[in-house]
């Protein structure tokens, strides 16, 4: 008897799957989605995005020294330089927000003094951001110390000496990854089990099945190993973009992670299935799953570090469902653990899959 109800559910499952990769929406927001967000946030956060400003450099001298000057000054990675622009055009842009400073170098710049090249940097800067012009100004105080000491050798009384110590060396694109992983799961979860699931309730396609007969639990493992299926493929396209496109270090074993994600994708799936099997249309499936979904999103440490929040927040977010699968996320594509090394992430996960279960049977409505 067993092994014929757990054959009906293979059946349904591979049924869901072929209507599944039928339906292009499906397929778009499924997949194609993600990788939006993926390219957005890894061209935001990307490897190469260390800081930089955008910048009109304005020469007004014609010595061969402020020639050089700005040729060199171009070469850097800090500075983003628009030429070719005037005064007045650059103001404009610098209200608008389209350029961070300006520079201007008079006509007296780079004029020969006892042998030695003269001259000062005007600097402009929008007054409403003077944290953003003390940062510039400092950058810039760099570069002209470099250049001064080209010409006045200094030996200073005090030094700064830095030393370089092991860390994870994590860029920000790596941080990110496994939220914006978790992201897409909790939303394939919620958002794409609710749509479906009412959707074949006002088709009447579910009270269909109840006539075969099929019981809750059958259709809901069933459906649960399709939707489990599709999230590990959905990861796993984002994964492979993450190394290819946006250079992600892996650090950890690629067994633990499949592991973990069947786990926390097997977890994030019951709550799309309550919210799908109590919901009688989509007027009560949309609202209940943005209350549950939305404070997930950002209570979980998904685009920003918990550390951030006041510490008495930090204590419940904790125990958030997405909070441990995208802490376990990020513990092993950052820091190497394996999945035996997540034994608080993996209990808070097991406590909430038992729950949301147990509570899917109960408020499973056929219609």
């Amino acid at each position: 008897m067993i092994i014929n109800d757990l054959k009906t559910v293979w059946s349904m499952a591979k049924a869901f799957t072929k209507r599944f990769f039928r339906d292009k929406t499906a397929l778009f927001f499924t997949f194609l989605f993600p990788l939006i967000f993926l390219f957005v946030f890894g061209n935001i956060f990307g490897k190469n995005s260390g800081p930089s400003f955008s910048v009109a450099l304005i020469n007004k001298s014609q010595t061969g020294f402020s020639k050089q000057f700005v040729e060199d000054f171009k070469k850097g990675e800090v500075f983003k330089v628009q030429e070719s622009v005037d005064f007045d055009t650059a103001k404009e842009k610098l209200g608008r927000g389209e350029l961070d400073g300006i520079i201007e170098l008079p006509v007296e710049f780079g004029q020969v003094v006892d042998n030695t090249p003269t001259g000062k940097v005007l600097t402009y800067y929008d007054q409403g951001d003077e944290t953003l012009a003390s940062t510039l100004q400092a950058v810039l105080d760099v570069v002209l110390e470099g250049v001064n000491s080209q010409f006045i050798k200094v030996s200073p009384p005090f030094t700064l000496e830095a030393k370089p110590i092991q860390t994870a060396n994590l860029t920000r694109f790596d941080y990110t990854f496994a939220g914006l992983i978790g992201f897409s799961l909790l939303s394939m979860a919620i958002f794409s089990m609710s749509e479906g699931f009412t959707s074949d309730k006002k088709t009447g396609s579910l009270r269909r099945m109840q006539v075969a007969p099929i019981r809750p639990w059958q259709l809901i493992l069933a459906t649960a190993m399709n939707r489990i299926f599709i999230g590990i493929l959905t990861v796993v396209l984002m994964f492979i973009v993450g190394l290819i496109v946006f250079d992600f270090n892996m650090r950890g074993d690629y067994l633990s992670f499949l592991l973990f994600t069947v786990i926390a994708t097997t977890c994030l799936f019951g709550f799309g299935m309550a919210i799908a099997g109590w919901a009688r249309d989509a007027n009560q499936a949309a609202p209940l799953s943005n209350l549950i979904s939305f404070p997930m999103m950002f209570l979980s440490g998904v685009f920003f570090p918990t550390f951030l929040m006041p510490e008495m927040l930090q204590k419940i977010t904790v125990f958030i469902p997405l909070t441990p699968v995208v802490d376990g996320l990020r513990l092993i594509l950052t820091e190497g653990k394996t999945l035996l090394e997540l034994g608080p992430q993996l209990i808070i996960i097991g406590a909430w899959t038992v729950i949301i279960y147990v509570v899917s049977f109960k408020v499973f409505r056929w219609e």
